[in-house]
């Protein structure tokens, strides 16, 4: 459906392929027809545990995909795409790409919501200053967020990867990690104050529950351990993404389905708001 048709608070599923910012492995930028493939799939309806049914719901609107072109101009232009989606009082629900595409599209949310918290799942803090000379690496969206403001707090969870570097980096922009071996997901229960934008990276999962993914991190999280945290969270979800899903490293669809999992739990929470 196109854009013109949203509504106030109709949650807008857009694709933002974009993956020219990844180190390692390039792929991401395929993922969200996957993630739509195995939202439709049939093997499993649109219900969410919430109780919201995507199915023929006229507030979730599905506009299509964004294909980026490279060249730093067209990746910060994903911030245009997103301020029509906000622009219409919509919330946009974004499947990456890679982690860096969450720069961009905060800058958008900032610019309509001004600085908001974030939910942020992963394996990793993606807070280098910059990483492989790169500034808009997908290691690094997060310094650039905290530094131009576009945060009130920044919440991690699920982190693994933590180098002196990034150590550094979580104590000079005041970041609430929490690290996977200190963590008891089943006793987090995240409030906040105001609107609350929740990131997904598809490797704050346990590679046993989401193997389609460019960087294998043992010792993550599970699936029922994010969505304990996204259902039990307090405050005004006004968007959201999931990504750094690969499908070139999928095994049988297992990660694309996760994904759509993720998706319908995280529409569901925003159509409760």
């Amino acid at each position: 459906m196109s854009i013109e048709t949203l509504c106030k608070n109709d949650v807008a599923l857009i694709g933002i392929m974009s993956d020219e910012n990844s180190s390692f492995l390039r792929g991401a930028a395929a993922a969200p027809g996957f993630i739509r493939d195995a939202l439709h799939c049939g093997s499993a309806n649109l219900c969410s545990e919430l109780g919201v049914d995507l199915a023929g719901n006229p507030h979730f609107v599905d506009v299509g995909d964004r294909k980026i072109a490279r060249g730093s101009d067209n990746f910060l232009s994903i911030e245009s795409e997103i301020s029509t989606v906000l622009a219409k009082g919509a919330l946009p629900l974004v499947l990456g790409g890679d982690h860096s595409i969450s720069y961009p599209v905060l800058r958008a949310v900032h610019r309509f919501h001004g600085p908001v918290n974030i939910l942020h799942f992963d394996a990793h803090p993606d807070l280098y200053d910059e990483f492989e000379g790169n500034p808009h690496s997908h290691a690094s969206p997060f310094a650039r967020i905290m530094e131009n403001g576009f945060a009130r707090r920044l919440v991690q969870i699920g982190i693994r990867t933590l180098n002196a570097e990034l150590r550094e980096q979580v104590k000079r922009f005041g970041v609430e990690t929490h690290e996977i071996r200190n963590t008891d997901c089943h006793a987090i229960n995240v409030e906040f104050d105001g609107p609350v934008y929740i990131s997904c990276d598809i490797d704050a999962l346990d590679p046993a529950f989401a193997p389609g993914v460019s960087h294998h991190e043992p010792g993550g999280l599970s699936v029922r351990d994010i969505l304990g945290v996204i259902h039990s969270l307090s405050g005004q979800v006004i968007g959201a993404d999931i990504v750094e899903f690969n499908p070139s490293r999928d095994i049988n669809g297992m990660t694309a389905m996760v994904a759509a999992k993720l998706l319908k739990e995280i529409a569901g929470k925003m159509l409760t708001n």
